[in-house]
C-alpha cells in the first residue's frame, strides 16, 4: 500500500500541474486573441489605401513581443509537465518489482504432466465462470483429452448468480424450488429472500401491481411464515405506501441495490455448500495466496541479492520462507502426517476423510482395518476407498 501510495502521490501533482497548466492557457490564448482583435480594429479604422501609421506599427510590434512572450511561457510549462510525467514512471520503476523471475520456480513448467495441470486448471476456470467458448478452444488447442475435464454444477450457478445481479430471478427461483428440501434442511434463508425480492419487484409496478403482488404473497410466503413471520409482516406493511411510492416509505431499503448483491451472494454461498463444490475455483485461489506471499518473496530476493547469493529456491518443492496468510484461507506449501509425524512425498500424498481430517496415505493404510476405517480424531467411521488425494 506504501508503494501505490507514492505513486498516486506523483500522479496527483502531475493531474494538478495538468490542470493548472490548462487554466493558464487559456487565459494566454484569450489574451493573444484580445491582442489580435486590438490590431485588427486598429488597421480597420484607418483608410485601405494609405499607408500603416506609425501607432498601428507600435500596435502590431506590441502584439507580436506580447504573443511571443506569451507562448514562449506555455511552451516552458509544457516542458515541465513532461518533466513531471516522467517522475510518475521513475516511482512506479523505484516501487515496484518488474522482474519477478527470481521470485519463481523456472522449471516448474517444462515438463509436459504440469503444463497440462496448467491448461486444466485454466479450462475448469474458464467453464466455471460460464467461458464455454474460451474453455472449449483452450482444451482444443492444448491438445487436452475432454474426458478429462468433469464440468462442474458451478457454471449453471455462475450463470444465475449474475441473472440474479441483472434483476433476472426466474433461474434462481426455479434452482431454489429444485433443491427447497435441502435448503431448508440446512436452515437457509436463501428462498425467502428470493421470494421478497420478487415481491418488492411487483410492487415497483405501482397501486394496479397491488392485487398480483397479494396473490404472489398468498402462493409462496406460507411456507416461511413460522420462519420469517416479522419479515413477512413488514413486507405487507409496504401495501400501505403504494400511493406514495416505495421510494417514499420507510420501507425503501427493501429495493435498495444492496438487497440484491447480498442476496446474490447468498445464492452462490449456499448453492456451493449444498452441492459441495468450492465457491473460488482453484485457479483463483492460487493468485490469492501467491500475490499474497510475493512480498515477502521480493523481500527475501532483495536480502539474498545483497548478499551475493542468486537463486532463493532449493530443490524441494516448497517454500523458502514460512508464509503468513489470512487465518480463513488455510494453505500450506507442504503437509506434515500429524499421525506419523512425516512429511508427504508423491508416494505418501496427504489423503482427505469423509469427515474432513486430513492423513498420509502410509497412516491411512495403516488404520484401515479391512473396509472400515475409524476417523483418528472423530468417531465418524468410513471406507478407506473414499478418502481423496489433496494437493498442496
Amino acid at each position: 500500500m506504501d508503494s501505490c501510495a507514492a505513486v498516486e502521490k506523483e500522479v496527483e501533482k502531475v493531474i494538478n500541474k495538468f490542470s493548472a497548466i490548462n487554466d493558464h492557457s487559456q487565459r494566454i490564448i484569450g489574451d493573444v486573441i484580445s491582442l489580435i482583435e486590438k490590431l485588427r480594429s486598429s488597421i480597420a479604422e484607418g483608410n485601405p489605401d494609405s499607408k500603416v501609421t506609425a501607432g498601428q506599427v507600435d500596435v502590431l510590434n506590441e502584439a507580436l513581443s506580447k504573443t511571443k512572450d506569451k507562448l514562449h511561457r506555455l511552451t516552458t510549462e509544457h516542458r515541465d509537465l513532461h518533466g513531471t510525467v516522467s517522475k510518475v514512471g521513475k516511482a512506479i520503476d523505484r516501487n515496484f518489482v518488474a522482474d519477478f523471475t527470481a521470485t519463481s520456480r523456472t522449471d516448474v513448467f517444462q515438463t509436459e504432466r504440469n503444463v497440462m495441470l496448467l491448461n486444466k486448471i485454466m479450462a475448469q476456470h474458464f467453464y466455471r465462470q460460464g467461458m464455454d467458448d474460451v474453455a472449449d478452444a483452450l482444451i482444443k488447442e492444448s491438445g487436452l483429452p475432454s474426458e478429462d475435464i468433469v464440468p462442474e454444477p458451478y457454471a449453471e450457478l455462475h450463470r444465475i448468480w449474475e441473472a440474479i445481479h441483472t434483476g433476472n430471478l426466474a433461474p434462481a427461483l426455479d434452482w431454489a424450488a429444485r433443491y427447497s428440501a435441502e435448503l431448508d434442511a440446512r436452515n437457509s434463508t436463501l428462498e425467502f429472500k428470493l421470494h421478497r425480492l420478487a415481491f418488492m419487484q411487483i410492487l415497483n409496478g405501482g397501486v394496479q401491481a397491488q392485487t398480483d403482488a397479494i396473490a404472489y404473497a398468498r402462493s409462496n410466503f406460507a411456507k416461511f411464515v413460522r420462519r420469517f413471520e416479522k419479515d413477512i409482516q413488514i413486507l405487507m406493511g409496504t401495501l400501505i405506501y403504494l400511493q406514495i411510492g416505495i421510494h417514499n416509505s420507510p420501507y425503501k431499503y427493501l429495493t435498495a441495490p444492496e438487497m440484491w448483491i447480498e442476496t446474490a451472494d447468498v445464492f452462490l454461498k449456499d448453492a456451493c455448500q449444498l452441492l459441495g463444490i468450492n465457491k473460488d475455483s482453484p485457479l483463483s485461489v492460487i493468485v490469492n495466496a501467491g500475490c499474497t506471499a510475493l512480498p515477502a518473496l521480493l523481500n527475501l530476493k532483495q536480502v539474498m541479492m545483497s548478499r551475493q547469493v542468486t537463486g532463493i529456491w532449493n530443490g524441494r518443492d516448497e517454500l523458502p520462507i514460512e508464509i503468513e496468510l489470512e487465518p480463513d484461507n488455510r494453505f500450506h506449501s507442504i503437509f506434515a502426517c500429524p499421525i506419523l509425524r512425516q512429511q508427504s512425498s508423491e508416494d505418501n500424498p496427504p489423503m482427505k476423510l469423509l469427515c474432513g481430517h486430513v492423513i498420509s496415505r502410509d497412516a491411512l493404510n495403516k488404520l484401515s482395518n479391512g473396509p472400515i476405517l475409524k476417523c483418528p480424531y472423530c468417531p465418524m467411521e468410513q471406507c478407506p476407498s473414499d478418502a481423496k488425494l489433496i494437493y498442496f
